[in-house]
């Protein structure tokens, strides 16, 4: 199994930034691609950005020149910096990984995982 920690989200004034981080552990064999996605109230899970084990990166057009998602795949982590924040970012984000683990009979099992996910809150 793998586990994903998410820290740093808060509440934050229109046009200011935060960044999300998120630390995978567990029996980790490969993490292909690491991602954020959001959920507003009422709303549906959305893609945020995510990033491949090789650096290419796709954005939501929505966050495209605002967010930037960076990855250490030594440590396992995946940050989102947020700049120019708008009240419509508003949401609860979560990371995901699309990550494999050794069985005990050291065959890959790969599924996607979640974090537990952060509350992210622009508002004056």
């Amino acid at each position: 199994q793998v586990q994903l920690v998410e820290s740093g989200g808060g509440l934050v004034q229109p046009g200011g930034s935060l960044r999300l981080s998120c630390a995978a552990s567990g029996s980790i064999f490969t993490i292909y691609t690491m991602g954020w996605y959001r959920q507003a109230p009422g709303k549906q899970r959305e893609l945020v950005a995510q990033i491949t084990s090789g650096g290419s990166t796709n954005y939501a057009d929505s966050v495209k020149g605002r967010f930037a998602i960076s990855r250490d795949n030594a440590k396992n982590t995946v940050n989102l910096q947020m700049n120019s924040l708008k009240p419509e970012d508003t949401a609860v984000y979560y990371c995901n990984a699309d990550a494999s683990t050794l069985l005990s009979d050291n065959t890959a099992q790969r599924k996607a995982y979640w974090g537990q996910g952060t509350q992210v809150t622009v508002s004056s």
